[in-house]
């Protein structure tokens, strides 16, 4: 079992949350939000540490709480990022809060990607919708650390540029010569999209020169995504226990606890986030 815990000290309480402070928030679609946080002055001593792949229980103090992917990357300390799609009552209550003020956070929780095995090969990276969110942790971890991995491919897609998160940020993407970056839509309804339509599963084709004995893959997205997706890195003789998947599922305490999020013997904020392929054939309701 790993350490979930993210603040430096004994915690004698799991359930108690640290406060941190809002410093940026911005729209990145009509209803998902971009967050950045920082400790507050009385928590600003405590260091935090985790993984990309790993999730955080956010709590508006009187409302509620709801596990939120980080979409920071922890090669760049100091603050944690993560966006909230505005779907029920405790989410709706962080959509109205604004900078400078104060949420609560716990954790964080989970397995993460296995950086240390990942590091010195290839990586695909597949994401659809909010999908985008923990995987951007584990992009921009590979960047900031290029030389201490190979190729690297992004395939990202939405249902049209509207819906597309951080589309800027992979625009400039698009840039870069150490990153082979492809954006599909499913549909361009504005007339000015400079990457390709079609769904994502179409930009496989566009993968070169890969040797699949040192190649992991890491999908997030829909559910009707990965049946799709999988086939396609199959397709690449990718091992299966090289396929992982970020697969949050109903969870709820984050610790293990309430059992919300339990499929069979599997506990999905305890065992996961992160599973391989192998991992869940014979627990197919993770993705389906």
């Amino acid at each position: 079992m790993i350490d979930n815990s993210c603040i430096a000290g004994d915690r004698s309480n799991p359930f108690l949350p640290e406060m941190m402070r809002i410093v940026r928030r911005f729209d990145l679609t009509s209803d998902v939000r971009f967050f950045q946080v920082r400790p507050t002055e009385a928590s600003r001593a405590l260091t935090l540490y985790y993984k990309p792949g790993t999730f955080m229980m956010v709590s508006n103090p009187g409302v509620g709480e709801a596990p939120l992917s980080i979409s920071s990357t922890p090669s760049r300390p100091g603050l944690i990022e993560f966006c909230v799609r505005n779907v029920g009552h405790v989410t709706n209550s962080l959509f109205r809060m604004k900078e400078n003020d104060e949420i609560g956070i716990r954790g964080p929780y989970g397995n993460g990607f296995p950086i240390e095995t990942l590091k010195g090969r290839d990586l695909i990276i597949v994401m659809g919708g909010l999908g985008a969110a923990p995987l951007r942790s584990l992009l921009l971890y590979a960047l900031d650390n290029r030389d201490d991995f190979g190729e690297i491919y992004l395939l990202h897609g939405a249902k049209n540029p509207h819906e597309m998160l951080f589309r800027k940020e992979f625009y400039d993407m698009m840039e870069r010569d150490d990153l082979h970056c492809m954006l599909s839509v499913d549909k361009d309804d504005t007339g000015k999209w400079p990457a390709k339509v079609g769904l994502v599963t179409s930009l496989f084709k566009e993968i070169k020169h890969i040797d699949p004995k040192t190649t992991h893959a890491a999908i997030c997205g829909p559910p009707v995504m990965y049946r799709f997706v999988l086939q396609e890195l199959l397709k690449l003789k990718i091992p299966k226990h090289q396929i992982l998947m970020n697969l949050e599922r109903r969870m709820k305490c984050g610790v293990g606890k309430c059992g919300h999020c339990v499929v069979r013997e599997v506990y999905t904020c305890l065992d996961g986030p992160v599973f391989s392929y192998w991992d869940v054939l014979n627990m197919k309701e993770l993705i389906y």
